[in-house]
């Protein structure tokens, strides 16, 4: 592989990956799909419960007008629940409702066994080398965080 056109090939495959993740998982869905920033806020809440709604937009790269909108829909889809920081009555923290621990739970599971059913179908060599690869991808993923985080 030409060092040249290497990043660009491994953006596009995690791109393409990613898109057909999200595909796939979207199949055979029997409650109304969740768009993707809805679910990186679920997922947000559910790592750090009772986070705010400018510390959501920080970590999520999005202005906090967005991520208020987000909550919003959230809440009034009985996904997130919206309390007053007792630090700050002006501030709101976030929560995740019983339903969406069963959504995140559902989801998890599905995307798991499709990454299962799709790595297990590798061959040896090719499952040794995405495992392998699981340390530099994520060392690059910190290193993107902590550029975002500075700009």
């Amino acid at each position: 592989m030409d060092e040249e056109t290497f990043p660009e090939e491994l953006a596009d495959a995690l791109v393409g990956i990613q898109r057909l993740l999200r595909r796939r998982l979207r199949a055979g869905l029997t409650v109304p799909r969740l768009r993707g920033a809805e679910v990186e806020l679920l997922r947000l809440v559910e790592s750090r419960p009772g986070i705010g709604i400018s510390d959501a937009a920080k970590e999520l790269y999005l202005a906090g007008n967005s991520v208020s909108t987000l909550a919003n829909q959230l809440v009034r889809d009985g996904y997130l629940v919206r309390e007053t920081d007792p630090a700050d009555r002006r501030a709101a923290r976030l929560l995740l409702t019983e339903a969406a621990e069963t959504r995140l739970r559902a989801w998890k599971a599905r995307r798991a066994a499709l990454v299962r059913r799709h790595v297990t179908g590798l061959d040896a060599a090719d499952r040794e080398a995405l495992r392998a690869a699981l340390p530099a991808l994520r060392s690059l993923a910190v290193s993107l965080h902590e550029e975002a985080e500075e700009s």
